[in-house]
């Protein structure tokens, strides 16, 4: 059956993208190994937080399938890509899914066709890693189908901005293939913002991420010696905040986490450095923001110590252990490595979060506590890793014995520290 659209990858990125093309009326297939997720899709079951299931229900109504049958490619008159570039076991990048998704794209392409990468990577890979793979289907790229680049912007939980209202970029190999790709955006996103190449789109994303990466590492360090010097760092914020101009706020935290701010620079400092030199900016962020989860567990035994109780045996508990506010996607949270280091050093950890009900770290779970109050009370530590919506600090500070707050949100009292 024919497609006007086919999205490989039906995660964060690729659901949200499918629904908002059908949404505009294109017939949309979606394509993903994961025969489990293809089962749930069909079923109207979504697996993506911000997707209700009587979406996926209105996607179903609107004609979207999701198959692992790769031969829908051939029916379509436009291909996405949306498949997770994580880090390799070397701290690299990692393009092996955009590599089997660009395979199985060549095994299929049709004359004509538009290929896109969403896929967050370094700049050059959309013309020296994709377009060679999908030239081996013995067509050329500009003429005889139409390559871009678009850089995924998926805020998961933004309420605010989505697929739609959120400008998109686009980065085509030849003016053509820029001008087919902005025509496909230009049916469900209401601003398609035309980027003078694939590099260029490709750099924008990266930009993006690494602006926040460097900003996040630099309060995360100035949280550490405003603790030093008695500087409450989060109202110094607050107050240069107020600066109408010239100024953006961002806050301390115990690491970074999803799969951009932590992932993305470091793609871009690989590219850097085939240049013969490191991109020093980012590889300073990628030390600070690494460390402090370290720091955060370097907090916690300080502020038993001066209860009388060692972190050794102490029962900590973990409040929302996501890696931002209100979702549960958990995907580089920077829970784990506190969870880890707590654990090395003979604490008992547990955890507490309204999203998920089962957590892993280096594959053992750790328990989770099914009433907040009484696992406020039992714990000898409770450190707020994730400020979900849901939880009271005024309750949470009322029932822990010590509280460490590494969002700032709770009011300072004897038995509570901020970050």
């Amino acid at each position: 059956m024919r497609s006007d659209l086919v999205v490989i990858g039906l995660g964060y990125v690729g659901l949200p993208l499918a629904l908002e093309a059908c949404r505009s009326g294109l017939l949309v297939t979606g394509l993903d190994l994961d025969a489990e997720t293809v089962a749930q899709l069909n079923a109207g079951v979504s697996h993506v937080d911000d997707i209700e299931d009587d979406e996926i229900a209105a996607m179903r109504a609107a004609g979207f399938r999701a198959t692992t049958n790769e031969s829908v490619i051939a029916e379509a008159n436009a291909v996405v890509v949306c498949v997770p570039t994580p880090l390799s076991e070397h701290g690299g990048p990692d393009l092996t899914m955009v590599k089997a998704a660009c395979t199985t794209t060549s095994r299929n392409l049709r004359p004509g066709t538009l290929v896109v990468l969403e896929s967050t990577t370094y700049p050059g890979t959309t013309d020296e890693v994709v377009r060679p793979i999908l030239e081996r289907s013995g067509l050329t790229a500009g003429t005889d189908f139409h390559l871009a680049f678009s850089p995924e912007r998926v805020d998961p939980g933004n309420k605010q901005y989505g697929i739609k209202n959120t400008p998109k970029i686009v980065g085509g190999y030849t003016l053509d293939c820029a001008n087919a790709a902005v025509a496909l955006y230009g049916k469900f996103v209401d601003t398609v913002v035309q980027a003078g190449g694939t590099r260029e789109a490709e750099m924008a994303k990266l930009i993006e991420n690494t602006y926040r990466h460097v900003n996040i590492a630099l309060v995360n360090e100035m949280a550490e010696f405003c603790h030093e010097l008695g500087i409450d760092v989060w109202d110094a914020i607050s107050c240069a905040a107020t600066k109408p101009f010239g100024f953006q706020a961002f806050r301390p935290g115990p690491g970074v986490g999803g799969h951009c701010i932590p992932i993305d620079p470091i793609y871009l400092a690989h590219k850097v450095r085939t240049l013969g030199y490191p991109f020093r900016m980012v590889e300073l962020a990628q030390e600070i923001n690494t460390r402090m989860p370290r720091y955060v567990v370097e907090r916690a035994q300080r502020l038993l110590d001066k209860a009388g109780k060692p972190l050794t045996g102490a029962h900590v508990l973990l409040l929302g252990v996501t890696y931002k506010a209100d979702i549960a996607d958990q995907r580089e949270t920077s829970a784990n490595p506190v969870a880890k280091r707590l654990r090395a050093l003979g604490a008992h950890v547990s955890f507490h979060d309204p999203y998920i009900t089962h957590w892993e770290v280096e594959g053992v779970a750790v328990p989770a506590v099914p009433e907040l109050t009484q696992g406020l009370e039992k714990a000898d530590l409770v450190i707020l890793l994730q400020r979900h919506r849901s939880y009271e600090m005024e309750q949470i500070s009322h029932h822990a014995r010590l509280l460490l707050d590494t969002r700032g949100t709770a009011q300072r009292q004897a038995h509570v520290e901020l970050l």
